[in-house]
């Protein structure tokens, strides 16, 4: 544990992870170019009690509130973007099926402060078939972000079938199953090779025949399988990654804005231009509409939270809170995309030499901006809700 960082676990979750700043500064480069989070950072995070935000108390976890999870997630975005995507992604793989297996199990995959879970999306097809005791469970997956640091455990995720292979059937629909297994169990394939948040180490992942034990295959997002009874495991997991994967956005693009005001503040003049940054009013008009945008994003994704964390500890949840934090958390991404391209493009050429605080984060940006919570197609969704054009809900 590096002895700069000496905040106290006592403090809030926020707080630790401000602290980690210097730490995951001082480490960005590194965990850049070897494509996967430092050991001295992974130490770090597991000491300042990091990786077990969302795990359930009953399993020695914090189960924090969502609106401190997500300024949680933007501090460590803001310090550095792998460090907190890789945060994110174990938190809420490992509390969402922490929270729907069975107590031993779940203590022994998710005991101690290092405990985590690498989840991948099913890049080719999958099959689980249901067997005595369990399931056996053959198929790719890709994207485990974090993967290489989540003391040794992975999950996936497929749908049920009978020996015979007809779809298996639980409470007469479909039966859908995730699935907890040790990454020495798989086949690892080191594919990583990307433009931003490189030190996820995302890697493609495959098994085959693989026996999970029905103790190890939840229905993580369930509430019939539901075995704790916090607000956080009634959100359900897709609103989780999308609160957390905002979190990293906002912070990100807060870093490079701010680095953007350090040009200004500098004096930095572009030979094309009569003033100087600081004395154009482009400059300053746009700098004022950035910084309204971060803040009334991060305002309305704030307000959602609250919204919606309310409504579930109440058992009042309804279908118009989870529509406002699709938005909200839409919204916040794609906002800050904005900023992060404009900040990036406002610095002019500086902005590409490695030795700027601009060009890995703008990489990370672009890459954040990619995933599926940012996907337009989840406003357009709540839009057909508010005008009252009947379909199908997806995406929550």
């Amino acid at each position: 544990m590096d002895t700069r960082i000496q905040t106290p676990l006592s403090a809030s979750p926020s707080e630790r992870a401000r602290a980690l700043q210097p730490l995951l500064d001082e480490h960005g480069p590194e965990i850049d170019r070897r494509r996967e989070v430092t050991p001295e950072v992974v130490e770090a995070l597991a000491a300042s009690d990091l990786l077990r935000l969302l795990l359930p108390k009953s399993l020695g976890g914090q189960e924090i509130g969502l609106l401190e999870y997500c300024k949680t997630t933007e501090a460590l975005g803001y310090a550095d973007a792998s460090v907190a995507w890789f945060v994110n992604q174990s938190n809420i793989s490992s509390a969402t099926a922490a929270a729907a297996m069975p107590r031993e199990s779940a203590l022994a995959v998710f005991g101690k402060a290092s405990s985590g879970l690498a989840w991948g999306a099913r890049h080719s097809k999958s099959t689980a078939v249901r067997v005595e005791g369990g399931y056996r469970l053959t198929g790719g997956w890709s994207f485990a972000s974090g993967g290489r640091h989540t003391d040794g455990w992975l999950g996936a995720h497929s749908a049920i079938q009978n020996p015979d292979g007809t779809p298996h059937l639980r409470n007469g629909k479909p039966d859908d199953r995730s699935f907890v297994f040790r990454r020495s169990d798989a086949k690892i394939i080191d594919d990583w090779h990307v433009l931003g948040l490189r030190g996820t180490g995302s890697d493609s992942y495959s098994v085959d025949n693989l026996f999970i034990p029905d103790e190890r295959a939840p229905n993580r997002d369930s509430l019939d399988e539901r075995r704790e009874p916090g607000p956080l495991y009634v959100i359900g997991s897709t609103l989780l990654y999308a609160t957390g994967f905002c979190g990293v956005a906002l912070g990100i693009a807060r870093r490079l804005f701010e680095a953007y005001i350090g040009l200004a503040q500098g004096g930095k003049k572009s030979r094309l231009a009569a003033n100087s940054m600081a004395d154009n009013n482009g400059v300053q008009r746009d700098v004022a509409f950035m910084e309204a945008k971060l803040a009334s994003a991060r305002a309305y994704l704030h307000e959602a939270l609250g919204e919606v964390y309310a409504a579930a500890a109440a058992g009042k949840l309804t279908l118009e809170h989870r529509m406002k934090l699709r938005l909200a958390t839409t919204y916040g991404m794609n906002e800050a995309t904005d900023v992060s391209v404009s900040a990036f493009r406002g610095a002019g050429s500086v902005a590409i030499m490695n030795r700027m605080p601009f060009e890995r984060r703008f990489r990370d940006a672009m890459s954040a901006s990619q995933h599926q919570q940012a996907a337009l197609i989840h406003a357009e969704m709540v839009g057909r809700h508010i005008i009252g054009v009947e379909s199908k809900i997806q995406h929550l």
